[in-house]
């Protein structure tokens, strides 16, 4: 099984909060991890916030960050391109999407279009959620 995450269930990987535990699990059940090549800046930009606000000290961030580096070389990461960008400005519009959560969409539909097994879309936004389950 392919597992396609978005960077709110990614970033469960890292941080622990409401469902990471499942998360974790459906990692270790997949073949391939994918994601978007935006979910590296919003990954990044989520470690920063927590250091900001005080809830992972300047050792963890580290940590984690490292962890997430040496993942993401692992990951199946689909790449944001022209085409991509127009096929989720008609999704963003068709779903009312925000805009990073249109890109994912898009990815995902991408991936599904290629994929070869059974492609698991995980997110912790309904909305996204709702629009990956239609599109299949």
């Amino acid at each position: 099984m392919t597992l396609y995450l978005d960077s709110s269930s990614l970033v469960k990987l890292y941080i622990d909060e409401p469902g990471s535990a499942e998360i974790a699990l459906l990692v270790q059940d997949a073949t391939v991890v994918a994601t978007s090549a935006l979910a590296y800046p919003e990954i990044r930009a989520a470690f920063a916030r927590r250091r900001r606000e005080r809830s992972m000290t300047p050792r963890q961030l580290v940590s984690v960050r490292q962890q997430f580096e040496s993942d993401w070389v692992a990951m199946f990461v689909l790449s944001f391109d022209s085409a991509l960008a127009q096929r989720a400005g008609a999704l963003a519009e068709a779903h009312a999407l925000r805009g990073a959560d249109a890109v994912h969409l898009a990815s995902f539909e991408r991936l599904v279009a290629t994929a070869d097994d059974d492609v698991q879309f995980k997110c912790a936004d309904q909305r996204l959620s709702q629009a990956a389950r239609r599109l299949r």
